[in-house]
């Protein structure tokens, strides 16, 4: 699983940060790559990176102010000319159906592949194969959403030395035995893969939220999480600012990645007020209260540890 920020900017793109696009990268889980958010530009962002619009097939959007959903026509659009002709599935808030069909419909765009729009509320629940899906309503005057996507926990290690102590010998049985439940043999009877396995590995958690105030009630959401990406829109000290606009600060972002527990912070949808010479204060009003911070700039990448 990897992650690339395509726009950390909040509102306003700036000559430093586009607007709000994050790309999930499933190629070796899916061969897919998931966005969250398609504000305006997000296709020439995406040109400035090794991500092949074609892959990407499911789009999921936190709320429905234009900094995160102007680019998603044009994507959408470009996209059956660069190769894709796969479904593709878009999450979001009631008004997303409305939004896209009549864009597409007055501009007279046509696809060459399907649509599917699925509106989604506070507690959707979305099963993708080897993912899970959880959605949270958040706290931005308008519906706004987080996604928390938790992987399927994977088989343990095949345990050789159990295998050997039965007298079973290196080879193609191995991998039978690991890839099924139990396996009938005339040498050795029925092997059962739970006696010879390892305990499973627990699938990655990656939660994506979307703008929103800081609350402590969002802690359960984001708990155990290996990445949280949540905004920071404001400096520490601009917590009243960041209230009335219905935005977090640093300070608070960190508060609830330690709340949580979860593993790793990294901050984005950073307000355009700020420029490049103040990211490293931000980043240390954070790490003061959760270390293992990261503050995100476009095309920032990411391998989930």
């Amino acid at each position: 699983m990897e992650i690339t920020f395509l726009g950390t900017g909040a509102g306003l793109p700036s000559k430093g940060r586009n607007v709000s696009a994050i790309a999930l990268q499933l190629l070796q889980e899916e061969n897919q790559i998931w966005l969250f958010d398609c504000g305006e530009a997000t296709q020439h962002q995406i040109l400035h990176t090794s991500i092949k619009p074609r892959k990407i097939n499911k789009i999921f959007i936190t709320h429905l102010h234009g900094d995160h959903i102007f680019g998603l026509p044009g994507l959408l659009s470009s996209r059956s000319f660069q190769g894709g002709d796969d479904a593709v599935t878009l999450y979001g808030p009631t008004g997303l159906r409305d939004y896209v069909e009549t864009a597409l419909r007055i501009s007279k765009s046509h696809l060459n592949y399907p649509i599917t729009i699925v509106e989604i509320k506070d507690g959707s629940v979305i099963k993708e194969n080897n993912f899970t899906i959880y959605v949270k309503e958040l706290d931005h005057g308008v519906p706004s959403f987080g996604y928390r996507i938790v992987e399927k926990d994977s088989p343990g290690e095949l345990l050789a030395s159990k295998l050997q102590a039965k007298g079973i010998p290196p080879g193609p049985l191995y991998g039978k035995i690991k890839n099924n439940e139990y396996i009938n043999t005339e040498q050795f009877g029925t092997l059962y893969r739970k006696d010879f396995i390892g305990p499973d590995k627990p699938g990655k958690i990656v939660t994506v939220m979307g703008d929103t105030r800081y609350s402590a009630s969002f802690t359960t959401f984001v708990e155990q999480s290996d990445v949280l990406i949540y905004e920071a829109t404001f400096k520490a000290e601009q917590e009243d600012l960041a209230f009335q606009y219905f935005h977090s600060t640093t300070k608070q972002a960190a508060t609830l990645a330690k709340e949580g527990n979860v593993k790793q912070l990294i901050m984005t949808h950073i307000s355009s007020r700020y420029q490049q010479e103040d990211d490293e204060d931000l980043l240390q009003e954070a790490r003061v209260i959760f270390p293992d911070t990261e503050l995100a700039n476009d095309f920032y990448h990411h391998n989930i540890r």
